[in-house]
């Protein structure tokens, strides 16, 4: 299976979501870490990537011209301008383009409020979003 997982900035959230991931499914997995830059980028890799991709071009061409089976990332990677502006606008729209299952986790910034979700910790959303991985992986298995 193989999964993407974006983030920015020094990409803390990419970073735990790559460790659970390694530590659940270990090398039945291959993940890919889209970095807005390179400070994010060598975060998730030190975290357990496989490999790392920077930059808006270069996360841009992956997503048009690689298959995934899924996406990970924080709300803000669907928004043009999201993660402090570190998300442009060919980027949000690579991501929405990509034909896989997109895990969007649901912080309470950008001024966007998904009900339900409020009390929520990210660490249950990261837990869930593994479990239904895990359960996509032992399907393929």
């Amino acid at each position: 299976m193989k999964v993407a997982v974006i983030d920015a900035q020094g990409a803390g959230l990419g970073q735990t979501i790559i460790k659970k991931l390694r530590k659940e499914l270990n090398s039945t997995i291959h993940i890919v870490a889209l970095g807005t830059n390179t400070f994010a980028t060598s975060n998730m890799v030190r975290a357990g990537a496989n490999v790392g991709i920077s930059g808006e071009k270069a996360i841009c061409s992956f997503c048009t011209n690689n298959k995934m089976d899924s996406i990970i990332g924080p709300i803000g990677i669907l928004c043009s301008g999201g993660i402090n502006g570190e998300i442009t606008p060919l980027i949000s729209k690579a991501i929405y383009d990509m034909n896989c299952t997109k895990y969007i986790l649901p912080l309470q910034k950008h001024e966007i409020y998904i009900p339900g979700t409020k009390n929520t910790p990210i660490k249950d959303l990261i837990d869930e979003i593994v479990s239904d991985i895990k359960s996509k992986v032992e399907v393929f298995a």
